[in-house]
């Protein structure tokens, strides 16, 4: 009987030693192979996503209004599209286009569908005729026109100037989903009315339509003319906003971050036509600003 008992303690002591085998060691609070295999597993660096901005796009189109048509920078009352800041082939502003593509590819694919005078509400049309070229990177400046017009009143209501901007960027994504778009702040106006007031070859140009509701009057320091001058202003900050706020929501685009507005564009900048525009030096102040905004790493 005892023979028959150690016999039984024995086997007893062997099956649970095997069952502790096949458990592991993790039951008593250690570790095998398989268990340091999943920590390695856990511990390798997951790949990086694909980051949404390319700082080296292919191909450029620009729309917008007369800064980016390199209106007044060569001759009175003229566009000059070879300096402009976007997709000019000047070696004087070395466009954003030329620095992003080289000289040679830039001048076969970059594309310039602004127009002077052009307002927010033709963006949408220019951002079509752009989009069929299937860009990797749009820029926009727009919004100066919207604040220069005949008389305060007859500003783009901010509401309007929003839809019409959403409405660009909708008509763009419908046709290039992944198409980058780099946004320009609108210039501070009432900084160009300071500076070019200064010449009096300036106003009598101004006198000929040249954003009526800034510069019209322009020797005037009265209440009323200091004013609506205010009013103007506050315009350009609340399209600027919008701007911004737009852009934010699109995963591709980029807004320059009121960097445009804050340029202090001086004499050597204006053109000396107009006192208004900028000149080649503006443009290409304007292409600086632009390429560095494009190629940073920070959204």
């Amino acid at each position: 009987m005892r023979m028959r008992n150690r016999r039984a303690r024995a086997g007893l002591a062997v099956t649970t030693a095997a069952v502790l085998g096949l458990a592991g060691c993790d039951a008593l609070g250690g570790g095998d192979g398989s268990s340091s295999g999943s920590q390695a597993r856990q511990a390798r660096p997951s790949p990086s996503p694909t980051p949404l901005w390319d700082s080296s796009p292919s191909s450029i189109a620009a729309v917008g209004d007369s800064v980016t048509r390199g209106f007044d920078a060569c001759a009175v009352l003229q566009d000059c599209p070879e300096v402009s800041w976007a997709t000019g082939g000047s070696a004087e502003v070395n466009s954003l286009a030329v620095r992003l593509l080289g000289a040679s590819k830039a001048a076969t694919h970059s594309w310039n569908y602004a127009v002077t005078g052009a307002r927010m509400a033709d963006l949408p049309g220019q951002m079509a005729r752009a989009a069929a070229r299937k860009p990797q990177l749009v820029t926009v400046m727009a919004g100066a026109n919207d604040a220069c017009r005949d008389s305060t009143a007859a500003m783009t209501p901010v509401a309007d100037f929003r839809a019409e901007f959403e409405d660009a960027l909708g008509t763009l994504r419908r046709a290039v989903p992944t198409a980058q778009v780099y946004v320009t702040s609108v210039p501070n106006l009432k900084r160009l009315w300071a500076q070019g007031r200064t010449s009096a070859l300036g106003k009598q140009v101004w006198k000929l339509g040249i954003c009526p509701s800034m510069l019209g009057d322009a020797d005037a320091l009265d209440a009323a003319a200091t004013e609506r001058r205010d009013t103007v202003q506050r315009r350009v900050a609340d399209y600027n906003t919008v701007l911004e706020e737009v852009c934010a929501k699109d995963e591709r685009c980029r807004f320059d971050g009121g960097a445009v507005y804050d340029f202090r564009f001086g004499t050597d900048q204006l053109s000396h036509w107009d006192w208004f525009h900028p000149s080649t030096d503006g443009q290409a102040r304007l292409a600086e600003i632009a390429y560095r905004k494009v190629v940073a790493k920070e959204r």
